[in-house]
């Protein structure tokens, strides 16, 4: 173990706190805020949600081209820092704008949204590439990735979850404070903008990167499409990983709704966060142990199959919190381990592709991890978007007139379809994916001897 390694660790690991508290508030709550806040018309609502779809669709398409972009950065802070501190400090100022009650009223404010939300989503790309093309970077042993891995997942999930337990407590305080609920929302997202820019100052300033052998050549638009197209095992996970995203995002994108609507007890949502944080912080914890015992396939099957359980316990739940939260336990639980496992199968795409096509494009690779997201968001905002409309959720003035028809037509989005994208994401893996740790070593022991010969 080297001097940089732990320290590499947790400052990277620390990095991603706030950046994560940013992404969940933007992700899961503003459609909340834009719903429930501000009271959107449904018409506006639904030019609303096109702008999502639209805006997340072309801004993922453009997460290769910042990939090529960051590989082909030369400076004295190396390729990555200068890009995280870019897409840091202009992440935060959008999300504040995003947030922020301009007065507008019908399509003005459809387009003042568009314009914001797309400059959001260009600054949080340039800096979600940068930040994670580091983490291959930082080692190219599976041991330590994996350490790495899960200790950002752990902080990551620690910001996540502090968004969703504080957000209904938070909110209520600060509109007490107040008088106003869109000055509580204002000033939380001020706060977590400053908390994600100040995280990843430590990031900038603790990790540090070991020099990696070899000539610099710069990547071309051809290079990007050949570094994506022609690596298979990227694409396989790529695919399999936006499987998992759009079930992952559509279900925490209900949340709320579902205990303000269904369960007629927003405040009970707050608990429930907790409980699941608390679930999905352990399994990031016990992680390595399990794949100390374990094989990564083995581990994803496990996984699957909790997912599975807690679906179908959450679908068939009376309203009451000890079966909604065992359901909830067992979801999270295995979708804590998916996380990890697609977060380290990811980072060996690197070395595959490296070693198949003779040159390393960490960024344009790690590229495909925010362009999934997105996509990811992108169908998610839209099943909830038009789900909300349809269910009559957008337009009831209470709880009480939602009808039933419209509840089981949330519980339909928030639960069924997530679990078909999630499955069909483990049964593409299991009949594509190929990168084991024999097949790794045997890749490592090639690139070494590679670079003993000056070859690529």
């Amino acid at each position: 173990m080297n001097d940089h390694t732990l320290r590499n660790r947790y400052t990277f690991g620390l990095g991603t706190v706030g950046r994560d508290m940013l992404y969940s508030l933007v992700s899961m709550y503003l459609i909340f805020y834009l719903t429930d806040v501000l009271r959107l018309s449904d018409t506006i609502m639904l030019w609303i949600t096109g702008v999502f779809v639209a805006a997340r669709v072309f801004d993922a398409l453009n997460d290769p081209v910042m990939g090529t972009i960051v590989d082909n950065t030369r400076s004295k802070w190396g390729k990555f820092k200068p890009w995280i501190l870019i897409g840091a400090l202009g992440s935060a100022m959008f999300t504040v704008l995003l947030f922020t009650d301009f007065g507008f009223q019908d399509r003005g404010y459809v387009v003042v949204f568009a314009l914001v939300y797309i400059l959001w989503g260009l600054a949080f790309t340039a800096n979600d590439i940068s930040y994670w093309s580091m983490l291959p970077a930082m080692s190219s042993d599976q041991t330590e990735r994996e350490r790495i891995a899960a200790f950002s997942k752990i902080c990551a999930n620690i910001g996540l979850f502090a968004v969703v337990v504080g957000i209904v407590p938070l909110t209520q305080a600060l509109e007490r404070a107040t008088g106003s609920m869109k000055t509580a929302f204002f000033m939380l997202a001020l706060s977590i903008s400053a908390l994600m820019v100040l995280g990843q100052l430590v990031t900038l300033w603790g990790v540090k990167i070991p020099p990696r052998p070899g000539v610099f050549e710069p990547t071309t638009l051809k290079g990007m499409f050949r570094a994506i197209w022609k690596n298979d095992q990227l694409l396989y996970t790529g695919i399999s990983m936006a499987l998992f995203m759009i079930g992952y995002i559509t279900t925490t994108s209900f949340g709320l709704y579902f205990f303000k609507y269904a369960f007629r007890n927003e405040d009970m949502y707050a608990l429930f966060a907790l409980v699941l944080g608390l679930s999905q912080l352990s399994a990031l914890l016990v992680f390595p142990l399990f794949s100390k015992r374990f094989s990564r396939k083995n581990l994803y099957t496990g996984a699957t199959i909790l997912v599975f359980a807690g679906y179908t316990l959450f679908l068939f739940s009376p309203m009451n919190m000890i079966f909604i939260g065992t359901a909830g336990v067992l979801l999270f639980v295995g979708q804590a381990f998916i996380q990890l496992l697609m977060l380290v199968f990811l980072a060996d795409t690197i070395e595959y592709g490296h070693w198949k096509l003779g040159k390393r494009s960490e960024s344009i690779s790690f590229s495909l991890q925010p362009l999934i997201n997105k996509m990811g968001g992108a169908i998610g905002s839209g099943i909830l978007g038009i789900t909300l409309v349809l269910s009559g959720i957008n337009s009831a003035p209470t709880p009480d007139d939602v009808t039933e028809t419209g509840l089981l037509m949330m519980k339909f989005s928030m639960m069924v379809l997530p679990l078909i994208f999630i499955v069909a994401g483990y049964l593409l893996y299991l009949k594509k994916y190929k990168i084991d740790k024999e097949l790794y070593t045997t890749i490592l022991a090639d690139l070494q001897e590679r670079e003993g010969t000056g070859e690529q």
